[in-house]
């Protein structure tokens, strides 16, 4: 079925017939092709998700009643764990550990958000005291109609579970668009949707480019509100369709994350962090800490160790066994990432390790994890995101300019501090403008925190009780419960 969209709880074939191929990344091998939507897709997509919320049961089941949908979509993913990692893997390019680590963090937010459809039952409403005892008072918490979601590439599976689940949840009837680079575990999730008879129009999948499928969902009249995740420019885009018709929107956007180092951190764990900060996923991560800030005493040695142990990494493949560092998604975001390490070449900027593509690979979109150093603050490679293993690592001298260089920067996501101090590392958590601040690590995620930006970096938050707020309007009912009349015109 994956030549096909699926809408309205059908597998159908795009109106115009177009497909695009599906690259695998370690091999520039075109893996299989995928079906390529296009606006009028989109439109009976949408139309599907319009009727099976306003008129279909799915947002008038009990919370205990969706939840169990959810349960089921879990427990179908964990059924086919290893072949979904397997597909990712080819897919994106992540080494297969990553991959199914992925898929049971997928598992785990289905899981999460039936529990908290479960709670809704209970908690949907809740009594207001107000002035006049002559009314009563109360605010309900209910769906918010048809989402348009857009998802990314980094994380195929993974940002399609933080938006589905707990807008399905929520009551939601939902239209996604996965990114065109890495469409296959969505339409997966559509042979799930399929077997476990969810109800159709619920669930609807658009494949396809963003200008023929992504700019009609989120241009469409009919669609209550938009969920994106991606880079800023196109998060412009979106909040500006969003804006002809006023709709709710959350946008989970770009990342350049610091991560402020103090000279009593221990080196080791400092230098495994800082990699795991900006290697895993290939960096190819919103919130990876790219810019790396360690004080004075200690920057030598930590830029040695890190240069030393980024050399080891294992890159390959990521089905071979013991790969750390797979390729970069595609040949255009390779190509990004070559240019921006060439520009911080012509900056004066120092390559203290790697930059460039690994002995031995003729093919596949592969780069050595790579560390910059002796940048300015104004530096591109230092300001802009770049989204690969390349990190740039800088010295400070105390902890005022550290706090004053890890905020200059319009984005806002994550931001890391490592010391001993907990004091220190409370107090600089504290001063640090971001919405996510990792102490003594770098890139935990889990279900139940919120996970969200300041500033460039978005709006709204996903995942804990926010992602679910973000699928739900809240609706005040107030009733006049006195037995004598109003009387403001009408007098007794």
């Amino acid at each position: 079925m994956l030549d096909k969209l699926f809408i309205d709880g059908k597998w159908q074939k795009p109106r115009k017939g177009g497909s695009f191929d599906v690259v695998n990344p370690a091999t520039e091998e075109v893996i299989c092709k995928a079906p390529a939507g296009t606006s009028d897709d989109v439109d009976r997509a949408v139309k599907a998700a319009r009727i099976a919320f306003d008129s279909g049961p799915w947002p008038k089941l009990t919370g205990a009643e969706r939840a169990r949908y959810l349960r089921a979509i879990a427990g179908k993913i964990d059924e086919r764990r290893n072949a979904l990692a397997r597909l990712e893997v080819m897919d994106n390019g992540k080494p297969l550990p990553e991959a199914l680590w992925d898929i049971d963090d997928a598992v785990g937010c289905f899981n999460y958000y039936a529990g908290l459809a479960e709670e809704l039952d209970t908690n949907a409403e809740e009594p207001i005291a107000v002035a006049d005892t002559r009314f009563t008072s109360k605010a309900v918490r209910e769906p918010l109609g048809v989402v348009g979601a857009i998802t990314p590439w980094n994380y195929p599976l993974l940002m399609v579970a933080w938006k589905v689940a707990p807008a399905l949840a929520a009551g939601c009837t939902i239209v996604l668009k996965p990114s065109e680079l890495t469409p296959l575990t969505a339409l997966e999730l559509g042979l799930i949707a399929e077997e476990i008879d969810l109800p159709p129009g619920v669930l609807n999948i658009v494949t396809g480019t963003g200008v023929d499928a992504g700019q009609p969902l989120t241009e469409h009249p009919l669609v209550d509100k938009l969920a994106f995740t991606g880079s800023v420019p196109t998060g412009r885009k979106v909040m500006m369709a969003a804006a002809q018709d006023i709709k709710n929107i959350s946008l989970e956007l770009g990342g350049k994350s610091p991560f402020v180092v103090f000279a009593d951190s221990d080196i080791e764990k400092a230098v495994e962090w800082i990699m795991f900060g900006i290697f895993w996923n290939q960096g190819q991560v919103c919130s990876a800490t790219s810019r790396v800030l360690v004080e004075e005493p200690i920057y030598n040695t930590v830029l040695t160790r890190l240069t030393e142990e980024a050399a080891k990494i294992k890159i390959g493949n990521g089905l071979d066994e013991g790969t750390l560092l797979g390729p970069i998604v595609s040949k255009g975001q390779y190509s990004k990432i070559l240019a921006a390490i060439e520009h911080a070449r012509q900056d004066g900027v120092t390559v203290a390790a790697g930059g460039g593509r690994p002995a031995g690979f003729n093919s596949g979109y592969f780069i050595e994890p790579t560390v910059l150093t002796d940048m300015s603050e104004d530096s591109f490679v230092w300001r802009e995101e770049i989204f690969g293993p390349v990190v740039c690592v800088m010295p400070f001298s105390d902890e005022e300019e550290a706090i004053r260089l890890a905020n200059d920067s319009r984005f806002g996501l994550a931001a890391a501090v490592m010391s001993k101090d907990r004091a220190r590392c409370e107090r600089v958590a504290r001063a640090l403008r971001a919405g996510i601040v990792w102490v003594n690590c770098s890139q935990p995620t889990f279900v139940e925190a919120p996970w969200g930006g300041y500033k460039q970096s978005g709006i709204g938050r996903e995942l804990g009780h926010w992602g679910l707020a973000n699928y739900l309007e809240v609706k005040q009912i107030t009733s006049f419960d006195a037995d004598e009349p109003w009387g403001w015109y009408i007098k007794g």
